[in-house]
């Protein structure tokens, strides 16, 4: 396989841009630095010093929960706690058997490797994990026509940590071959807020304790939109006369950004008045509301529809997409009758 197929399929440890740098520094490197998801830290550590007390690889791990909060740092956390290296990919970079058996010839005992959005690899290819997952092996057929024979690969004993935000579109051959399953939650303001004074520490910006906590309040439970939108506050603030950043920067940086008070932006409120002005709060179907606001189902049902239902001001029903009374309120709606 060429070296060019390989930066695609593979991503390298060496970043390429300072903005990567920059993401990479806001990346914890140990457990005890990783903010939020209590309980799993608590279960992974007790795993990983049980593995490293063996001297064994550890258990398959799939994370699963919504974009962006914090699967793939977990992943190399994972890999530092345990000493070993970390090879990442995605499941649609991997197009077929052969690309696979290159990235698992390449590992080291115990290495670990990450496969991201592993909800999208090929059946083909997701056939051929199976056995490199539970025996440490592959079978591939070589040659063509009468010439064609199986060729046994073994395999390094390593952890493939899968990451999904769709962990009912696994086929159940799949799952039950992780060994350590673990939903990754929203987080709470208060684990935003210590999340946004540490990546203003890095930043080196100076931030007052109200301003971190309403960066906190309308990020939508989700740190990659904290920090997203402190880069975003900093510019605001750069330009402004203030000599860091207080309240009133932050709320009129993320009023003009049109981030209200719940961390909603023009799309989650265009999708709740669409379904309130047009369909009368609902229930309406997703592929008729995906249609109406101009957005794909998947992007939806995957970056939309998760908080605003644990926010409560949509809900699902056998019958389709719901706005709730709390929705009503927050728009300024009279409620349903």
């Amino acid at each position: 396989m060429s070296d060019a197929n390989d930066e695609r399929i593979i991503s390298s440890d060496v970043e390429s841009s300072d903005e990567e740098a920059i993401e990479m520094s806001l990346r914890p490197q140990l457990l005890n630095q990783y903010i939020g998801q209590s309980d799993i830290k608590s279960e992974l550590q007790v795993y990983i010093q049980a593995a490293k007390q063996r001297e064994e690889s550890l258990d398959h791990v799939l994370l699963y929960g919504p974009p962006g909060l914090g699967k793939t740092t977990l992943a190399m956390v994972i890999a530092n706690e345990m000493e070993v290296n970390i090879r990442t990919t995605s499941g649609p970079a991997i197009d077929k058997p052969g690309d696979l058996l290159s990235i698992l010839n390449e590992l080291q005992p115990g290495d670990v490797l990450f496969i991201d959005e592993i909800h999208r690899l090929p059946k083909i290819v997701e056939e051929m994990l199976y056995s490199a997952m539970e025996d440490f092996f592959v079978d591939i057929i070589v040659g063509q026509g009468p010439g064609a024979h199986p060729v046994h690969f073994p395999l390094p004993p390593f952890t493939l940590i899968g990451a999904t935000t769709q962990a009912g579109a696994l086929s159940a051959p799949l799952r039950d071959r992780f060994g350590i399953v673990a939903h990754m939650k929203y987080y709470t303001p208060e684990e935003l807020d210590n999340i946004v004074k540490r990546t203003a520490d890095i930043f080196k910006i100076t931030i007052s304790d109200d301003a971190a906590y309403e960066v906190a309040l309308r990020s939508r439970g989700t740190p990659r939109i904290a920090n997203r939108l402190l880069k975003r506050i900093r510019d605001f603030a750069q330009v402004s006369t203030k000599d860091g950043v207080d309240v009133e920067i932050v709320r009129y940086a993320l009023n003009l950004l049109k981030v209200d008070n719940l961390g909603l932006d023009d799309t989650d409120i265009k999708l709740l008045k669409t379904m309130i002005e047009y369909y009368d709060g609902g229930p309406v179907g997703l592929n008729t509301l995906a249609a109406n606001i101009g957005e794909e189902t998947d992007t939806i049902a995957e970056m939309y529809e998760p908080y605003l239902m644990q926010i409560g001001l949509l809900k699902r029903t056998a019958r389709g997409r719901m706005v709730t009374a709390k929705g009503y309120e927050h728009l300024g709606y009279p409620e349903k009758s």
